[in-house]
């Protein structure tokens, strides 16, 4: 079980993102915009790790069809109570390392708010497993923070866990771009050459920019079966 599932979900989920200063608020509209320029009206959309559907919700305005994926019960609960009938979102309980899609079945798959980081599991399998269900010429979102948000980052965290959602933050194991909690809450941060190691390692073509001076993304272009791969 994830710390997400066991301590960080549903209500107080929300209460995280409910808490957070204009800076960061700015910084969470902007990774939205920013995935909202890549999507297509039409497309099937799969978003992973998404909560109480915060970001799946806003998608749904522009895609076809949007699926929010989620190991936490609380929060998929959270999120098909805010969703309600007749949405065009769908939210399971699901792991995003295995997930119980067949290939190709995406237009674009979203990972973002540092979930890459945040959801603690192998980087290169989550990417795969993104890239397995997601149609060739599709796109693959990921986001992290960017190097010069951290002052901002950590100053969330730090109401979040003055407030008793997270931990009290470890100071000795905070710095270089992670955060620590005392509870055992820990997400570090990907850098632009961490991206393309990863997606060199898999032989997929990316594009990494950073957006707002907060967040840092990585887009992934999913290339045809058989394509050549120059590592």
């Amino acid at each position: 079980m994830s710390y997400y599932s066991e301590r960080l979900s549903g209500e107080r989920l929300r209460r995280c993102y409910e808490l957070a200063p204009p800076r960061v608020r700015r910084h969470l509209l902007a990774e939205i915009d920013h995935v909202l320029e890549r999507v297509r009206p039409g497309d099937a959309v799969l978003e992973l790790g998404c909560g109480y559907g915060r970001v799946a919700l806003e998608l749904a305005r522009r895609a076809g069809r949007v699926i929010g994926i989620d190991t936490a019960t609380e929060s998929i609960a959270l999120a098909r109570e805010i969703a309600g009938g007749g949405s065009t979102c769908e939210f399971l309980e699901m792991d995003a390392v295995a997930l119980a899609f067949p290939d190709d079945t995406f237009d674009a798959t979203v990972c973002v708010q540092n979930g890459i980081c945040a959801f603690r599991v192998d980087a290169a399998r989550l990417l795969r497993e993104a890239a397995r269900v997601t149609k060739p010429g599709g796109k693959v979102l990921l986001s992290s923070y960017a190097a010069g948000f951290w002052e901002h980052r950590l100053r969330w965290f730090e109401i979040q866990a003055d407030h008793g959602l997270l931990g009290p933050i470890d100071r000795e194991a905070t710095g270089d771009q992670t955060i620590a909690c005392l509870d055992g809450f820990r997400s570090g941060a990907m850098s632009p050459e961490g991206f393309d190691r990863l997606c060199r390692g898999l032989c997929l073509p990316c594009l990494v920019e950073e957006v707002d001076g907060s967040s840092l993304f990585c887009e992934v272009e999913v290339p045809a079966p058989g394509g050549e791969c120059n590592r």
